[in-house]
């Protein structure tokens, strides 16, 4: 298997590139130390609509919409969508889908599912499945807030381990071509479960699957972590962080420098935003935006993306389960 990489990479030697790609965000992240580094930031969560969940939907159709507009990419040209979200059933991804006569692949990995639609869409590109391939993922504050924990209306009051659900979205086509930045691995992570149960503390349960994936990516690879300018994690947030350095120190790696969280990042310190942001849309703005300008600029020539997803359901929080956890890693180069 010419494309495969050890146990769980997949190399890819066409170079499949971000044609085009685009990230919106919520007015609290626009206040954010990364504010430059989105599109748009919107003037407001709500957008016009009844509901949150609305909302979310009409961002991800936005960000779709205007990252085929950029490229002047007619529906047509693309072979496939493969889109996901938080929401029961990926309902956001479903119905923005609906707007396109593009066949649709729904996939779910919670906050990883944008690295997970990316490594997926690089391999239909590889195996020349498709010549163009669109990304998409979104979150909302309130409809994590609602379908995972409580209504906002509650004013429940959180603990410092939380995360704050981002409010955003992006999307990014992928195909061949002489610019934007090239995938050449994608690290797909196995399922990891410590047997932790706190829902309010998703950060500790997330970093061991980044670990394993990270760890996985480099033995695969060959690579070590001073090879990349920046290694890039989804939200681990501030408790995350400091578990998968910890782990990673443990094993004597060197380059731990060159590790950064896109949860603990998108916030700033004056923002009450907990442990640091969350949701499907948080490492796929961070990346879109702050990691792919990075390489754009050429203040780096490789990048390393994982992202994180806690894979529990409000059901099974109830029921007392453990939180099984998974990590993607995808590899970006100038």
């Amino acid at each position: 298997m010419s494309n495969r990489l050890g146990s769980q990479t997949l190399t890819f030697s066409r170079r499949p590139r971000v044609l085009s790609s685009y990230t919106l965000v919520g007015p609290i992240e626009g206040k954010g130390p990364h504010a430059l580094d989105f599109d748009e930031i919107l003037p407001d969560d709500v957008l016009g609509q009844k509901t949150p969940e609305k909302t979310e939907r009409l961002m991800l159709e936005m960000a779709v919409e205007k990252t085929l507009r950029h490229r002047n990419t007619k529906s047509e040209e693309v072979h496939f969508i493969l889109a996901g979200d938080l929401l029961n059933q990926i309902t956001s991804s479903s119905f923005a889908a609906s707007t396109y006569t593009i066949p649709f692949l729904g996939i779910y990995g919670a906050c990883s599912t944008f690295a997970q639609g990316i490594g997926l869409g690089a391999a239909l590109l590889q195996g020349d499945f498709a010549e163009k391939v669109l990304i998409g993922t979104a979150s909302h504050y309130q409809t994590a807030e609602r379908q995972f924990r409580y209504p906002i209306e509650l004013n429940v009051q959180h603990i410092s381990s939380n995360h704050h659900t981002v409010t955003g979205a992006g999307a990014a086509l992928l195909g061949f071509g002489d610019e934007g930045p090239q995938i050449s691995y994608a690290t797909f992570g196995h399922i990891v479960d410590m047997g932790l149960k706190d829902a309010h503390d998703m950060g500790s349960a997330m970093a061991p699957a980044a670990y394993s994936t990270i760890k996985m990516h480099l033995q695969d690879t060959g690579r070590s972590l001073e090879d990349y300018d920046m290694i890039l994690t989804g939200d681990l947030g501030k408790q995350g962080r400091k578990m998968l350095r910890l782990l990673l120190e443990k094993d004597g790696l060197k380059g731990l420098e060159r590790l950064q969280d896109g949860g603990s990042q998108i916030y700033s310190e004056g923002q009450k935003a907990g442990a640091g942001g969350s949701g499907a849309a948080c490492i796929a703005v961070m990346a879109l935006g702050y990691g792919l300008n990075m390489l754009k600029s050429a203040k780096a020539e490789r990048i390393l993306i994982v992202a994180t997803g806690a894979l529990l359901s409000a059901l099974t929080v109830l029921q007392g389960e453990t939180i099984p956890c998974v990590a993607h890693a995808i590899a970006f180069e100038a």
